[in-house]
C-alpha cells in the first residue's frame, strides 16, 4: 500500500521508520517531514494544518492511507478533509479529537464514562481561580484548556505561579494533584474495538531528577518491570474501552490512536489527560518493541475493521530514548546550530541504537537544529540497564552546540527501583 504521514518529527520519524520496514508498505511519503526522515520516505511540501491541502496532496500521491501525527492538524479537522475525498485516514475527527483539543471536555466524557480522574474545576474568571486553588491547595496543578504542545501544564508548590500561569489563559482545569509515577499507555481503536499497546513511562522535566520546567518530554522507556502485570487489563477496563463507548453513544466516534496519561496512585489508577494520537517521546520506545507489521493494524482501525487484527506481538527488548534538545528549550530554542556524529552512530551503534529526528533540516550537505527538541536516541537491549547504555553510548557521539539532555532517563527503573 502507499502510505502518507502527516509531520515532521521524531514521533513521525519512528512511524515512518517502522512503516518503512512493513513489507505491505510499497511507496512511503511523509509531509513535510524532516532532514532524518526523507532516509525512508519521500518528503512532500504542506501545510499540515491545511486539511484540504492534505487531502488534495494524498489524492495526488494515490495513497491507500494518510496517518496523521501531531494533535494540531487533528483539532483543526484534517483527517475529516482527508475522509471527505474517500481515503482511509489514522486519526480521529475534530470533534472527537476535542478530548485533547480541551481539559474541559475530557473532564466531562470521563464523569460520564466513570473513567477515575482527579477532581477538578474548569475556572474564566479570576475569582474562580482563587476559589480553585484554595480549595485544592499545594501542589497546585494548572492546566491550559487548550494545546499547548505538551507545555501548557504547571504543577508547583508557589501558589502566585500556579495563579499567574491560570490568569495567562483563556481558560483553565485547576485539579488536585495526584501522587505516584506516570505511565502512558497508548491503545489503536476504531471507535468500537480498542487495541492496547505496551505501556512506557516519559519525563517531563528538563533536568536530571525531574527538576526544571515542563517540556514536550525529555526521554521515555519501555517496558515497566515495576507495574503491575494487571495494569493493561485494568486500564482497558476502566478508562479506555469506556471512553470510546461513551464517544460513540454521544455520535463522535473515536478513530485512531487513544493515548491515557495516567497517575498510579496510592487510591489506585487516575487518567491525569488523553491526548488523541501517538505521545512523544514514548512512540519512540513502544513502535521499537513492536514486531507486528504496523500499516495493516492502522489501516483496520481507519477501516473500521479492527477486530480482524490478531493480537500485537511484542519483541521482548527494551527500549530507551534520550531526547537532545536545543539550547534554552523549552524556552525560545536556538536554531541553525550544526549536528555532527549522526554518520557515527549509523555506522558504530546500528541497529540497536539509532537516531530520530525531531528539529532538523538539511543545509546543503550538513544537518542543523530547526526546533527545540532536536534529536531521539533511541536504543534496544535485553534489558533497560544495556538499552540505557547503548542509547548513552550514542548519545555521546553527537556534538550540537550549547545542547542538553537528561542523563537520567530510564536510571531508576534499569536499578530495579
Amino acid at each position: 500500500m502507499k502510505v502518507l504521514v502527516i509531520g515532521g518529527g521524531a514521533r513521525e520519524h519512528a512511524l515512518c521508520r517502522s512503516l518503512s520496514l512493513d513489507s505491505d508498505v510499497n511507496a512511503l511519503y511523509c509531509a513535510p517531514g524532516n532532514a532524518g526522515i526523507s532516509e525512508v520516505a519521500e518528503l512532500r511540501p504542506v501545510d499540515a494544518l491545511d486539511g484540504e491541502a492534505v487531502a488534495r496532496l494524498a489524492t495526488e500521491l494515490g495513497a491507500d492511507l494518510v496517518v496523521i501525527g501531531p494533535e494540531a492538524p487533528l483539532v483543526a479537522g484534517v483527517a475529516d478533509a482527508v475522509r471527505a475525498v474517500g481515503i482511509p485516514v489514522f486519526g480521529p475527527s475534530a470533534e472527537a479529537a476535542q478530548l485533547e483539543g480541551s481539559k474541559a471536555f475530557a473532564k466531562d466524557v470521563m464523569a460520564a464514562a466513570g473513567v477515575p480522574t482527579a477532581r477538578s474545576y474548569v475556572c474564566t474568571t479570576p475569582e474562580e481561580v482563587d476559589a480553585a486553588l484554595d480549595a485544592f491547595g499545594a501542589p497546585y496543578v494548572v492546566k491550559d484548556d487548550g494545546l499547548a504542545a505538551g507545555k501548557g501544564v504547571v504543577v508547583t508548590e508557589d501558589r502566585a505561579a500556579a495563579r499567574a500561569h491560570a490568569l495567562a489563559c483563556d481558560r483553565v482545569v485547576i485539579e488536585e494533584f495526584l501522587d505516584g509515577p506516570e505511565v502512558s499507555l497508548f491503545a489503536i481503536t476504531d471507535g468500537v474495538t480498542v487495541l492496547p499497546l505496551q505501556p512506557a513511562q516519559d519525563f517531563k522535566r528538563a533536568l536530571d531528577g525531574d527538576e526544571g520546567p515542563n517540556t514536550g518530554g525529555m526521554g521515555a522507556y519501555s517496558p515497566l518491570p515495576w507495574a503491575d502485570p494487571k495494569l493493561v487489563d485494568e486500564v482497558m477496563e476502566s478508562v479506555l474501552q469506556p471512553t470510546v463507548d461513551e464517544l460513540r453513544h454521544r455520535g463522535t466516534p473515536f478513530s485512531g490512536l487513544l493515548y491515557a496519561g495516567l497517575a498510579i496512585t496510592s487510591r489506585g489508577v487516575r487518567v491525569i489527560e488523553f491526548n488523541a494520537r501517538f505521545g512523544d517521546p514514548e512512540t519512540q520506545v513502544v513502535l521499537a518493541r513492536l514486531r507486528t507489521p504496523l500499516a495493516s493494524v492502522l489501516l483496520n482501525a481507519a477501516q473500521g475493521t479492527l477486530h480482524a487484527e490478531p493480537p500485537l506481538s511484542w519483541r521482548e527488548d527494551a527500549a530507551v530514548t534520550v531526547v537532545i534538545a536545543s539550547h534554552n528549550y523549552p524556552d525560545t530554542p536556538r536554531t541553525g546550530d550544526p549536528i555532527e556524529g549522526l554518520a557515527e552512530v549509523a555506522a558504530e551503534d546500528a541497529p540497536e541504537a539509532y537516531v530520530l529526528h525531531a528539529g532538523t533540516r538539511r543545509e546543503g550537505e550538513a544537518v542543523v537544529s530547526a526546533g527545540g527538541r532536536v534529536l531521539s536516541v533511541t536504543a534496544t537491549g535485553s534489558d533497560l540497564a544495556q538499552a540505557r547504555e547503548r542509547a548513552y553510548k550514542a548519545v555521546a557521539r553527537i556534538r550540537l552546540d550549547g545542547s542538553q539532555h537528561r542523563t537520567d532517563i530510564a536510571a531508576k527503573a534499569a536499578e530495579g527501583r
